[in-house]
């Protein structure tokens, strides 16, 4: 009688199928951009877990979910040509002995190898919105983007980027009009719709909200920088009282400089 195979090894043999010639056509079409979001809602649900104390058999389920991303991200790569599954194993390896050298190795008496925060997770879906998988705890724009693919698995959505569009620029009026009124609590709504709006636009785009503002801040901070760099070159201070003026030069002289490279 044969020994049964490990959980894990079965595990990998499924993630392996999956992306198989005979696989999933949702797991063979996606890519290391693509599982971007769903790689970050699973660890958030695990963070979301700890938080709110899911016990034993929810972490469990939680960090299966996780542990099945990770091998599908790692099955990913190696389809890429980029890894395989065991040379990141033996890169952690060696990592996790070169760090622990009071444990694999001759390191000194008393070392403290430190902590692995436990995890506790808790799911269950029966009888829950479908949007209830989507944690609270989401960066704002990803929990958008997330809860806007889920209902529009259901039809809940519109049918190309144009009607996103017309949408976005429909709830911009509406901000307009809650800025022309004054009223701070409906224009705190208003802008909320237009973000709501403007990651739906991002999700028929395949450029997710989240990703596209990271992207943003990034490009704004090293912009940013050079302009700080420019003004001290050219002896401008940046305080309160420097000139619009002088910072839409600077500003358009940096954005010079990235087309000349």
């Amino acid at each position: 009688m044969s020994r049964p195979q490990r959980p894990l090894l079965s595990l990998i043999d499924i993630v392996a199928h999956l992306r198989g010639p005979e696989g999933c056509p949702w797991d063979k079409e996606q890519t290391l951009q693509s599982m971007r979001p769903y790689l970050l809602e699973e660890v958030y649900e695990l963070l979301d877990a700890m938080e709110h104390d899911a016990g034993e058999d929810g972490l469990e389920g939680e960090l299966g979910d996780t542990l099945f991303v990770l091998l599908l991200l790692t099955r990913i790569a190696e389809d890429e040509g980029r890894l395989t599954l065991d040379s990141m194993c033996q890169r952690i390896v060696d990592k996790m002995i070169t760090r622990h050298p009071h444990v694999f190795g001759d390191g000194e008496e008393g070392e403290n190898p430190g902590g692995i925060a436990a995890w506790e997770a808790r799911k269950s879906k029966e009888g829950r919105s479908r949007l209830a998988g989507v944690p609270r705890s989401l960066p704002a724009l990803l929990r958008a983007h997330r809860q806007g693919e889920k209902v529009a698995a259901v039809g809940f959505d519109w049918s190309n980027a144009d009607g996103v569009l017309a949408k976005v620029e429909e709830e911009i009026a509406e901000l307009r009009q809650a800025i022309h009124d004054g009223n701070p609590s409906e224009i705190e709504h208003e802008y909320g719709d237009v973000l709501l709006a403007t990651a739906s636009l991002g999700r028929h785009l395949n450029t997710p909200a989240e990703a596209a503002l990271r992207n943003a801040n990034d490009r704004f901070t090293a912009r940013f920088e050079r302009l700080e760099v420019l003004a001290k070159e050219q002896g401008l201070a940046l305080n309160g009282s420097t000139g619009e003026q002088d910072l839409n030069t600077l500003w358009e002289q940096v954005k010079a400089e990235e087309k000349e490279c």
